[in-house]
């Protein structure tokens, strides 16, 4: 069985307030051609499909376009997670429309899917966290548990007069006891998966998600989750292989660079071949970088300009530092954005002794002048006197109303 593991596609992810729609489009032809040329016997989607859960009208219009191509007519079947971003009724309002090519999708742990014909293949039994499907001649066994949520399993997970610890820990309890019901469906004559939405302790995030909790969800360890033949994992935006499990539980990661953060590794899918009779071969396939997200340091605004220059027919997101002794002028930041089109920001990083003597200095200036120069520290820029108006005007009020 040739199995194709995604995830966290986040249609609709925004950059600074600029679209991403283009570049995920793009993917998602590439996705499509390459799987037609794997011909995978199966695709495993685990969660994050949007990155609001009322993603814009195009976004679900890719989706669903995707979906209907990377079935190839019912003969691959698709079984699709909700993650924390995803609202999980929304996700599968078109199920019955997506049955009959061969789309299976799950909202919430507590989805249960209809037996049978899903495109050219079978639901053979589902319940609460699991799939019985058979797959032309062969019968796989997959645990799907959509992003576990407090909230979406608030009743299972804790109780109401638990403190924050104690939910912590037991989340991670009752995940496992969850889990460990589970994997009583699996069988030796099937071929037994696991497909799920959470962070998995030792799991390394690519700097997007931060926290000891991420995305509001508890910390769960390896152990925690069954012994498959492969574990597909979504959450983290970084694809890497969770130590200790012998290769076979991974995160497929993000397709997409969303965060500068990002940007130090490749995009990946992962392909994997499950054979009962040989050893589970898994692939990881390069995703191109559609528009790469970049960081320029340059060392003066004449070398700003020059790259900007020089590099104005490319395509790639910038943030733009620049080492310099004066606040950048107004016509310099218009040279800089007409020549390189998607600049995302302007950082001057002011060097010289008489700025960091105004920055120490600052305290003995009035509140317009003290605001002025933190403006131009922070953007390097002179504010609008428009702003420096509001600014004033609000503190007069705040202290009239004292």
């Amino acid at each position: 069985m040739r199995i194709i593991h995604t995830s966290d596609w986040h249609l609709g992810k925004n950059l600074e307030g600029n679209s991403r729609l283009e570049e995920q489009e793009r993917f998602l032809d590439f996705f499509v051609e390459r799987s037609h040329e794997l011909k995978p016997d199966l695709i495993l989607i685990a969660g994050d499909i949007y990155d609001t859960p009322n993603p814009p009208a195009k976004a679900e219009k890719l989706f669903y376009d995707a979906l209907k191509k990377l079935s190839r007519e019912g003969d691959c079947l698709i079984l699709v997670i909700a993650g924390n971003h995803d609202n999980p009724e929304r996700l599968v309002s078109a199920t019955p429309l997506a049955t009959e090519h061969g789309i299976v999708m799950l909202g919430t742990p507590k989805t249960i899917v209809l037996p049978g014909e899903y495109g050219k293949h079978t639901v053979l039994d589902s319940g609460e966290g699991f799939v019985e499907l058979k797959i032309r001649n062969e019968k796989a066994v997959v645990l799907a548990v959509p992003y576990p949520s407090e909230k979406r399993l608030g009743e299972v997970l804790y109780q109401d007069n638990e403190e924050e610890d104690e939910r912590a820990s037991s989340y991670e309890k009752r995940v496992g006891e969850l889990f460990r019901q589970l994997e009583k469906k699996f069988r030796e004559d099937t071929v037994n998966l696991t497909v799920t939405h959470l962070f998995v302790n030792g799991a390394d995030p690519s700097g997007s998600e931060r926290a000891s909790t991420l995305g509001g969800s508890f910390l769960v360890n390896s152990a925690t989750l069954p012994r498959a033949d492969y574990t597909a994992l979504g959450h983290i935006h970084r694809m890497q292989i969770i130590p200790g499990t012998d290769k076979k539980m991974r995160y497929s990661g993000s397709p997409i660079q969303y965060n500068i953060s990002e940007a130090a590794y490749g995009k990946k899918f992962i392909v994997v071949d499950i054979d009962t009779a040989k050893e589970t071969e898994i692939t990881e396939v390069d995703i191109p970088t559609f528009k790469p997200i970049e960081l320029w340091q340059v060392d003066s605004i004449e070398e700003a300009i020059a790259r900007c220059e020089a590099h104005k027919d490319e395509e790639s997101w910038i943030y733009l530092e620049i080492k310099t002794d004066r606040p950048l002028r107004e016509d310099e930041i218009k040279a800089m954005k007409s020549l390189k089109k998607d600049i995302l920001e302007i950082r001057p990083i002011i060097e010289s002794i008489e700025q960091q003597e105004a920055a120490d200095n600052i305290y003995e200036l009035s509140f317009e002048e003290q605001f002025s120069e933190f403006y131009k520290l922070q953007n390097g820029t002179e504010p609008r006197r428009e702003l420096i108006d509001l600014i004033t005007s609000l503190l007069e009020d705040d202290d009239e109303t004292d």
